[in-house]
């Protein structure tokens, strides 16, 4: 969720150049593009800190002494803002916080998923080794089930007191989004502007299926939800300029102009000078706005552009790599199964198409339907007559063929197509996690925490082979 600057090829000095015209923001986006043998995978995982005893949500404090544990190793430097440490960076990744404290790892722009798999495992098991004798667990889970949150700390960081405020006039669940909700994020690469806009039309059509196949957060202020996917409902009611799906890119004529004019026309949140952010939020500011007139006596430029970008928060977005945001957090062991299905299907030419024909005939008020019901039916979601079970394990079967072939492309043999064994039961039962969850949520508050820490604690990390969704 947090926004941050975008990792791209430009030069720095570009980027503080003054935007003279429209095209160069159509060009940002192009400076993503890279050949087929460069692509990688890079994934975003945000999981839940909480007490190891109450599983309550963990004070910022206990939290900000965690990352003074983990900056130890020398592996990671020391960020502060306001005299408090907020964020660590790596050599290629980073381990930063959002708004509640949830931890999240943006690790680097991976070769293959053995390489993701390696990175999150390093991070996991330092994380853990700092957690123990603070008394920190870690929870894959998609929203924090016992916490209230009014008594969640606020991170302290500028931009987020910013956000805060906005939230409030736009939504009724942006607070909860901020502080209770934790979600996996996936980066892909593409071609050129025609492989950039067919993967962002599939990886649209894809999103209720990621709602459904990866609901894991039935759970809010300790009791059932009415929600799978808790966080689903959360986001639909944060901000609607800026989250859910892009209809316009539905659309097999989309360009990038399409998302463009899109991100022009979303409010800014802020810009940033000499390491300030200025509050933009006082009256609707768009950044179609912002080039035609300045804001504060500044002209925006590159730089202003890619954080905005960063700050968009629909289900599928572009910044300049594509980053597909729709599934809940996970138990350890299926925590990277979100990454081998979105690569299976959308670096795969045959599996795209395949989709496009198993969800391109369905109109767009018939989608956004189902869509909608994604996080409150999970698989059994109806599709025409059948259900979204029927489709996942329909695309289940595409990503491990598009695996597959790109593994013989690479000489990797099938070693991807394992991160999708996780997924079979889940699919072919049509039961959901939270599903799963809900039926053990019984007895005593203890009984709960326990069927809890069992269902999506994270522990050291076990051989790559093994993938199941308790590991």
């Amino acid at each position: 969720m947090q926004a941050r600057q975008t990792m791209t090829t430009t030069h720095p000095d570009d980027l503080q150049q003054p935007i003279q015209h429209h095209r160069q923001l159509r060009d940002f986006l192009l400076t993503g593009a890279r050949t087929r043998r460069q692509w990688g995978v890079g994934a975003e995982m945000e999981k839940l800190v909480v007490d190891a005893e109450t599983g309550e949500a963990a004070c910022f404090t206990r939290i900000e002494a965690l990352l003074e544990q983990l900056a130890v190793s020398g592996s990671w430097q020391p960020v502060y803002e306001q005299g408090r440490l907020t964020a660590l960076r790596g050599e290629k990744s980073s381990i930063t916080l959002e708004p509640g404290g949830q931890l999240e790892l943006s690790g680097a722009l991976c070769p293959d998923l053995m390489c993701c798999r390696r990175d999150f495992c390093a991070y996991v098991d330092a994380a853990l080794e700092a957690a123990r004798p603070l008394g920190l667990l870690f929870l894959g889970l998609g929203v924090q089930p016992f916490t209230p949150l009014r008594e969640i700390d606020w991170l302290p960081k500028s931009r987020y007191g910013i956000m805060r405020r906005y939230m409030e006039r736009v939504g009724d669940r942006g607070h909860n989004m901020m502080k209770q909700s934790a979600g996996l994020q996936v980066n892909l690469d593409f071609a050129d502007e025609v492989d950039c806009m067919e993967k962002l039309r599939v990886a649209q059509w894809l999103a209720p299926l990621f709602y459904a196949l990866f609901a894991n957060s039935p759970l809010l202020n300790g009791r059932p939800s009415g929600f799978l996917s808790t966080r689903g409902e959360i986001w639909s009611r944060t901000d609607r300029d800026r989250t859910g799906l892009i209809p316009a890119l539905l659309d097999s004529r989309a360009t990038l102009d399409s998302y463009v004019e899109y991100a022009l026309d979303v409010p800014m949140y802020f810009i940033q000078r000499q390491e300030r952010y200025l509050d933009m939020t006082g009256e609707r500011f768009s950044f179609r706005r912002f080039l035609a007139e300045g804001f504060a006596g500044h002209v925006a430029c590159l730089a202003d552009w890619s954080l905005h970008l960063s700050t968009l928060f629909p289900e599928v977005r572009l910044r300049p790599h594509i980053e597909l945001r729709s599934a809940d957090s996970l138990p350890p062991g299926l925590s990277l199964s979100v990454a081998a299905l979105a690569k299976g299907v959308l670096y795969d030419a045959a599996a795209r198409k395949e989709i496009e024909r198993l969800f391109g005939s369905l109109d767009t008020a018939a989608f956004m339907d189902i869509y909608r019901q994604s996080w409150r039916l999970g698989l059994k979601t109806p599709v025409g007559r059948h259900r979204l079970q029927a489709l996942a394990l329909d695309v289940l079967a595409l990503a491990r063929e598009g695996l597959e072939r790109h593994g013989r492309e690479r000489d990797q043999g099938q070693d991807e197509v394992r991160f999708l064994d996780g997924l079979d039961e889940i699919a072919q039962s049509g039961i959901t996690l939270a599903e799963r969850l809900l039926a053990r949520w019984h007895g005593t508050r203890a009984q709960r925490f326990a069927a809890l820490r069992e269902h999506c604690a994270f522990g050291p990390c076990t051989p790559c082979s093994r993938t199941s969704y308790n590991d």
